[in-house]
């Protein structure tokens, strides 16, 4: 009888030791999944200038993404009092879609360096180049 009960409190400390194994597995495979997540929703805003919006059955995400974490900028030394001081326009936003459309061409552009230093067929790529640099243009006229 000593034998059974001491059987069965070895077996139920294995079991807790594997639930708390268990427990801290998930919950890092948790926090890599919401990293990664968060990830691709900064990406996807930065490429196509909306949020990206998580499936009807998730309510917690929170995240909301910011423009650019804000920098703090070393004091200047003041300019002499006899010159006026300029109004600098402020740089504009650029367009979310010439971005991304930049984006897609810089790596177009790398494939077919890559494709040509391989020796392979390059008419595909320079086509795509071509249409994207279209787009660009017609994206800039509509401006």
């Amino acid at each position: 009888m000593n034998n059974v009960i001491s059987e069965y409190q070895k077996w139920k400390q294995q079991g807790e030791d594997l639930r708390i194994q268990a427990k801290q597995a998930m919950e890092s495979r948790f926090r890599e999944l919401l990293a990664e997540a968060v990830e691709i929703a900064e990406e996807y805003r930065a490429d196509f200038g909306g949020p990206l919006k998580p499936p009807p059955p998730v309510t917690a995400f929170r995240f909301r993404a910011h423009a650019k974490a804000k920098v703090k900028k070393a004091a200047k030394p003041k300019a002499p009092a006899k010159t006026a001081p300029r109004e600098e326009p402020k740089p504009q936003k650029p367009d979310p879609k010439i971005a991304g459309l930049q984006k897609r061409l810089a790596t177009a552009r790398k494939k077919l360096d890559d494709a040509k230093t391989a020796g392979t067929p390059t008419r595909v790529l320079e086509d795509k180049i071509y249409e994207i640099e279209d787009e660009l243009r017609l994206a800039g006229q509509g401006q």
